[in-house]
């Protein structure tokens, strides 16, 4: 794998697409440090810190830390990846959006266009309401956290993070365009790696005050490589269905005859059932927290993540979006009928509607155990937190994003590597990404 590395300075598209990527991370990093005006930034940190504990936590994790300074960045890519998911949904409702997804690269282009102006719709509505809310939060000592309450301080709020998520999400186009890999799943990933200094430093602050052994620490790191070694086996994880090609003579010549596979994957959905699950149920309680009445009180406990009430609401969202997603994205029908068109068919199932019940059948199975899986991985966090006193965020769909993202970007930089002859980075086998 060294040599794989060292090889892929060699080529200088590589190397520049490298260097690009990281330079637009980095300014992305940097814009998490610039704060937003009219926000007292030690006031901020005291009511942050004694929110952490809660929703606002996950938000935050998310941001890249950019919510915890309320910098410009504070909304970070999440109403991006909300508009991108709803308009994905909606590409099969409406007819519109449908015809336009199968008009080839001019109609995905134009899904780019409706994706970006929703971004912008969803980023000055969550602005807002973030605006209104901190003028009503006060610090564990009763200050302020805003210093000009108002609606000055409002649009100065809602303009001043709108552009930051349509910068950020230009970043990420820059990045998909001329860099390496997906520029927001990258743009996503930095701003959760950048947190594990911080988390190493507080475990080892830990470990000196004796408030975590040695040998808890040593166990807990077997812990992560396993459970790391599980979510890479299950993204790459398929069901090969065996797929059988009739023999068809043009002119002189024999075609097909060949067997080949159809990959089923375990995880169909990959994130977005997680992503989609945690911001339906931390929208209403960030909402509700910067309320002051009783009942919103009660509903930000309930909410709370590590409450029995999200817990359960959470897994259950998971896994229904796992199918959800899974149905809308696969339609086994055209599988079915572009395997028949071509002369393919399963061995013992009749081409056409059979056909298509057979890997409907087969997809709910395997998307049962994915669902299992994702619904586990997501609710480690609160085992490792709550039971056994861990004290960083590991796991959840942070953890799914970054071994995703990390195996999509050295399958796309081996795929450079291999297209000019060098050797990739595994002796014994290809790397392969997700897709």
């Amino acid at each position: 794998m060294l040599e794989g590395f060292q090889s892929a300075s060699k080529i200088p598209e590589l190397r520049r697409r490298l260097l690009f990527t990281f330079g637009m991370l980095a300014v992305y990093r940097l814009g998490v440090a610039i704060p937003t005006p009219g926000i007292d930034g030690a006031a901020m940190a005291a009511f942050f810190a004694a929110q952490r504990s809660s929703i606002f936590g996950f938000v935050n994790m998310m941001s890249g830390g950019a919510l915890e300074q309320f910098s410009i960045f504070a909304l970070g890519i999440m109403p991006y990846i909300s508009s991108s998911i709803i308009l994905q949904l909606l590409t099969v409702v409406v007819p519109y959006l449908e015809s336009l997804s199968k008009e080839g690269e001019m109609g995905r282009r134009k899904i780019t266009q409706y994706t970006r102006y929703a971004t912008v719709v969803l980023s000055v509505i969550q602005s807002l309401f973030m605006s209104i809310g901190l003028e009503h939060a006060q610090t564990p000592g009763g200050g302020s956290v805003v210093l000009f309450p108002g609606w000055t301080f409002r649009l100065m709020t809602v303009i001043t993070l709108s552009s930051g998520t349509a910068f950020i999400m230009w970043l990420g186009e820059q990045i998909s365009e001329r860099g390496i890999g997906n520029g927001i799943s990258l743009i996503i990933f930095a701003g959760i790696v950048s947190a594990f200094p911080s988390a190493a430093a507080t475990t080892i602050e830990f470990m000196r005050e004796g408030e975590i052994s040695i040998f808890v620490l040593l166990g807990l790191l077997v812990f992560m490589v396993a459970v790391i070694g599980v979510i890479i086996v299950m993204e790459r994880g398929q069901r090969r269905i065996p797929v059988q090609y009739a023999k068809r003579v043009v002119g002189r010549r024999m075609y097909g005859g060949q067997s080949s596979h159809l990959p089923l994957k375990i995880n169909t959905s990959g994130v977005i059932p997680p992503i989609f699950a945690s911001s339906l149920l931390v929208f209403p309680g960030t909402i509700a927290g910067f309320l002051e009445t009783p009942w919103a009180q009660t509903a930000v406990e309930y909410l709370r993540p590590g409450s029995w009430v999200y817990e359960i609401a959470y897994v259950g969202l998971i896994i229904f979006f796992c199918y959800f997603y899974t149905a809308v994205t696969f339609n086994t029908s055209d599988v079915a009928e572009n395997m028949k068109k071509f002369g393919g068919y399963i061995p013992g199932i009749r081409p056409g509607p059979r056909t298509a019940e057979y890997i409907d059948r087969v997809l709910a199975r395997i998307t049962l155990g994915g669902a299992l899986y994702v619904a586990a991985v997501c609710v480690l966090p609160t085992v490792l937190i709550q039971r056994l006193n861990v004290p960083f965020f590991f796991g959840g769909t942070a953890l799914l994003i970054v071994v995703g993202v990390a195996l999509d970007t050295v399958a796309q930089m081996e795929t450079h590597l291999l297209t000019r002859s060098y050797q990739g980075f595994m002796r014994g086998g290809r790397i392969r990404g997700r897709r």
